[in-house]
């Protein structure tokens, strides 16, 4: 999946959330990549190796010349052992924040069929997040394992979908929901006709 359109910013106090741009967006995924990975002592090329990823697309991560795919930020997230949105954050939030939907930024695969949007500001370290998940007919996503202790609970708003997790595959229905360890690969398939709707809390250890 890549980033298809930036996420909104919250600020203190209670407001609508901004609409950054898109290269304001790849513009902070890289800056706080370099940070991340200087913090830990890493080189470029040692991130790389922990990651399993070119070296020279995390060079060109870090300097805002590549946009991301969320496969790699996923990737690049756990290798450091930071949660997802610790790569998108810009800064710690206060306050009361509201996001509207028609301000709201999805990430998207390459082949449109899975979408995933934060229903959250992307601002500081934070131990859950929530999300809205949207799979087409068709859809097959697979994840790798996210950082360890992750753990996914997810509701099904509308569709049905099959989520394979380590102890196989789940057939769920709307209304139906499900909580799992996500610290080891998974996949979201919309098992329908139409499209499913999921809503996902991710909590993570910090």
């Amino acid at each position: 999946m890549t980033i298809d359109t930036a996420i909104p910013a919250g600020q203190p106090a209670a407001h609508s959330a901004g609409q950054p741009s898109l290269d304001q967006l790849v513009g902070v995924i890289g800056d706080n990549l370099r940070g991340f990975r200087r913090r830990q002592g890493l080189s470029v090329d040692g991130l790389a190796q922990l990651s399993g990823s070119d070296p020279q697309l995390l060079a060109a991560i870090e300097e805002g010349r590549h946009r991301p795919d969320i496969g790699t930020l996923w990737t690049v997230a756990k290798a450091l052992d930071l949660s997802f949105s610790s790569l998108l954050s810009t800064g710690g939030d206060a306050g009361t924040t509201v996001i509207r939907r028609a301000e709201q930024r999805s990430l998207t695969s390459r082949d449109g069929l899975f979408t995933s949007r934060a229903l959250f500001p992307l601002k500081g370290e934070r131990q859950v997040e929530f999300y809205e998940l949207r799979l087409a007919p068709g859809a097959d996503e697979a994840s790798d394992g996210h950082s360890a202790g992750t753990v996914e609970n997810i509701l099904v708003g509308r569709g049905r979908v099959a989520i394979a997790t380590v102890d196989g595959e789940h057939r769920l229905e709307e209304g139906d929901s499900i909580l799992f360890e996500a610290d080891v690969p998974h996949r979201y398939s919309n098992a329908g006709d139409d499209e499913a709707v999921l809503y996902l809390v991710m909590s993570y250890i910090l």
